[in-house]
């Protein structure tokens, strides 16, 4: 397994909530793109839904209204990676009534790149993600600050 570990890109999660349960399966065409342009590889891909005493409960895709066609390409994408104490922090950050896609994901992408600088003795020591929210909250702030400059960030 230590190899394999060796071999791996960067691996990311992604919890996406539903309110109200609401999955219109939109985004599963895209990220079976993804997966098919070997861009990513799932590792895991499960479906929660917090219930109204705060309790999380798992989701058969077959539970799911609609979407059971388009996710059974998913069924099995389980590395038994996630776990209880993972589940506990889902539940904390998402609102009683609601579901989400728990998604666990490696970036084949960046592997290479890894392997180049695991061999160089590097090692990641932090890592972050900034919301496309904040980066246009950002890019206002600039753009009224600099007016001669606006819009140039985002014209890229």
């Amino acid at each position: 397994m230590g190899d394999d570990l060796d071999q791996m890109g960067p691996v990311d999660y992604l919890v996406i909530e539903f309110p109200g349960s609401h999955l219109t399966g939109e985004g599963l065409p895209l990220l079976v793109d993804l997966v098919d342009r070997r861009i990513i590889r799932i590792l895991d891909l499960l479906f929660v839904k917090k219930l109204a005493d705060g309790s999380v409960t798992t989701l058969d895709m077959g539970q799911l209204e609609g979407n059971g066609g388009q996710l059974a390409i998913f069924r099995g994408a389980s590395s038994g990676m996630i776990g209880g104490e993972d589940l506990d922090a889902v539940g904390q950050v998402l609102e009683a009534g609601s579901s989400a896609a728990v998604l666990m994901y490696e970036n084949l992408w960046a592997a290479p790149l890894a392997r180049a600088l695991r061999r160089a003795g590097g090692q990641l020591v932090a890592s972050g993600r900034i919301p496309v929210q904040a980066l246009l909250s950002a890019l206002d702030a600039t753009e009224k600050a600099n007016p001669a400059t606006a819009g140039a960030a985002r014209k890229g």
